[in-house]
């Protein structure tokens, strides 16, 4: 077997729910061994968020724990905490999401461990940075960050995107900010302190929404699908379902326009340039949807990608995997687990590493498996 680029990594993962596990995930793929610590009885929560369930499991926990072993640790207990101590001090890496202050009194935050293991990166995940005790719950971030008031039909009708995405963009950031720690130790034989918290992680993520704000002082509302900077960028009716148009250049409109029959659009002054087609947005929309009305989305969706233009029906996700595998992109691997008649599927990990690429060792454990 291919060795990982992080083979011989040792991540003490104090991580629960979903930003640490996922980027404790994202590493074990890559070759680091994770040694997962949960509540003695219960562990993980999510182990008990369901349905859906495979088996007598959570798909919630097994979709961010494979390629880790579990023990169970009572951190009130003196024995267990001295355990999770030894735990610390061998480890490389330590990532903890308990709340600000929870691990220091306990004798296990990043100035009592670096004096046992200073070359530690030590990695702590909070909701709202280390000096707030705010509980970091991906709804309720999305709602004080702004992503609910910029997302939904209109600004009247807040929306949360379907997933714990703030959850998801934190864990890639603490990913990112492990992987730079240890790129230091490796020049300068120093460990550190890397911090992530949801809020900031989300105001980041907002990209053009939260920088149109900071630095031209708009302040952005819902628009459904639409975009406030550009157009055609949003979903429209095709004869038999709908289908999303993304065109983000003048190049495209033309070819989009020219594939519906109306290439004099390409050269009309309310559409000629992209600031043109956003100031008669409504216009244009009308008179693509008269248009798409001719064909089926998969019938625009064939003809307009061999012109290139950005579109594509709206998939649900058993399609978007579909798409994926006709693709060739390989998004579902199998996974061998003792403890299953059968392999456990799973969605691979993203990343595509010529020399190094991810592996899938273990199923994810059952609580203390490794204990």
């Amino acid at each position: 077997m291919t060795d990982g680029a992080l083979d011989g990594l040792v991540i003490a993962d104090f991580g629960r729910v979903l930003a640490g596990p996922y980027a404790t995930m994202l590493l074990a793929d890559l070759g680091a061994e994770v040694i997962k610590v949960e509540r003695p009885g219960t562990g993980d929560d999510t182990r008990t968020w369901g349905p859906p369930w495979v088996g007598d499991q959570s798909s919630y926990f097994l979709g961010v724990n494979r390629n880790k072993s579990s023990v169970a640790i009572d951190l009130a207990d003196p024995e267990g905490l001295s355990a999770a101590r030894e735990l610390a001090a061998r480890a490389d890496v330590v990532v903890e999401n308990f709340l600000p202050g929870t691990l220091d009194r306990l004798g296990l935050g990043y100035d009592d461990v670096a004096q046992l293991n200073p070359d530690v990166v030590y990695c702590s995940v909070t909701g709202f940075g280390g000096n707030n005790l705010l509980p970091g719950y991906d709804l309720l971030i999305q709602a004080v960050g702004g992503l609910m008031s910029i997302t939904g039909p209109d600004r009247d009708t807040p929306t949360k995107v379907g997933v714990a995405m703030v959850d998801v963009i934190t864990g890639l950031h603490a990913a990112v900010g492990i992987l730079s720690a240890l790129r230091y130790r490796d020049r300068t034989g120093t460990g550190q302190r890397v911090e992530v918290n949801l809020l900031s992680s989300l105001l980041s993520a907002l990209a053009n929404q939260s920088s149109g704000y900071v630095s031209a002082g708009v302040v952005p509302h819902a628009m459904g699908n639409r975009h406030p900077s550009i157009a055609p960028y949003e979903v429209f009716a095709a004869s038999d379902r709908p289908l999303v148009l993304a065109v983000g250049n003048d190049r495209q409109f033309t070819a989009l326009v020219d594939v519906l029959g109306r290439p004099e659009l390409a050269v009309d002054p309310r559409f000629a340039t992209n600031t043109d087609r956003v100031a008669h947005r409504e216009v244009l929309v009308a008179i693509i949807n008269e248009l798409l009305a001719a064909d089926t989305a998969d019938g625009w969706f064939t003809r307009l990608t061999e012109r290139r233009v950005p579109c594509g029906p709206l998939n649900d996700i058993a399609d978007a995997i579909a798409l994926a595998e006709r693709l060739g992109l390989s998004p579902v691997v199998e996974i061998d687990d003792p403890n299953r008649d059968e392999p456990l599927r799973q969605v691979a990990n993203p990343i595509r590493l010529s020399a190094t690429p991810a592996t899938y060792r273990s199923a994810p454990p059952r609580l203390n498996e490794h204990g």
